[in-house]
């Protein structure tokens, strides 16, 4: 199920574009303002973003700079001008999409369709670049780090994709137990210790100046946000 971020300041028009999605199957996370919504990019996992241009705390145009400084994820402007300078200033910042106020709910939920489409997404499966060092290839369940793929047994693999998925985010051991083990009451959370360690020794072998994992005593681990 892909899940959908908007940031739009206007209740009915965030209402309108809610239940059409919805009602193709979404899952929707909605912001009235800028700070707000960069704050859930930043700690959860989206597939797209409907950002309107005119937010009441800051530019829209300057928040998707913020986005693309460590994201490639799909972005469509929403706008209430029509001008052709805003047209290209979006296009140039690497919005995948621009549709200008009043439009068609039904309209939006299609052009979401076909850019998800278009970027390989499904509701099941993904393959996606999170940054510059680390490629992740769900169909296949394989990770590569520095352009070279690393060997990770499976409970391995999905400690380290779940990591990646949100940088910076902090993950207890229970949290990550519950991601990384099918049944997870059955092991120790000290067991993530050790797996965290395996996969910063495989990391280390490919990258040894840079540890990406951060460990937050007595609590869990995330991944570095500067890559």
């Amino acid at each position: 199920m892909s899940k959908i971020l908007i940031i739009d300041d206007e209740p009915s028009i965030v209402d309108n574009i809610t239940f059409a999605l919805q009602t193709e199957g979404f899952t929707t996370v909605s912001y009235t303002t800028g700070g707000n919504g960069f704050n859930a990019f930043k700690t959860e996992r989206f597939d797209l973003i409907i950002l309107d241009i005119g937010l009441p705390d800051m530019n829209g145009f300057d928040l998707a700079k913020q986005i693309r400084s460590s994201s490639q994820i799909p972005i469509i402007f929403l706008t209430a001008r029509s001008t052709e300078i805003d047209r290209v200033v979006g296009l140039e910042l690497g919005a995948d999409d621009y549709v200008t106020k009043p439009f068609s709910p039904r309209e939006l939920s299609a052009r979401v369709k076909a850019i998800l489409r278009r970027a390989g997404f499904n509701h099941r499966q993904e393959t996606q670049q999170q940054n510059s060092n680390f490629v992740v290839n769900d169909e296949k369940k394989q990770i590569s780090y520095h352009n070279q793929r690393i060997e990770l047994s499976r409970t391995e693999y999905r400690l380290l994709n779940i990591l990646l998925k949100s940088p910076g985010r902090v993950y207890s051991r229970n949290q990550l137990m519950d991601y990384a083990w099918e049944h997870s009451g059955v092991s120790l959370d000290r067991t993530v210790d050790t797996h965290i360690k395996t996969i910063r020794q495989k990391l280390k072998v490919i990258f040894p100046e840079y540890d990406p994992i951060v460990t937050h005593r007595g609590i869990g681990y995330a991944l570095r946000e500067d890559k």
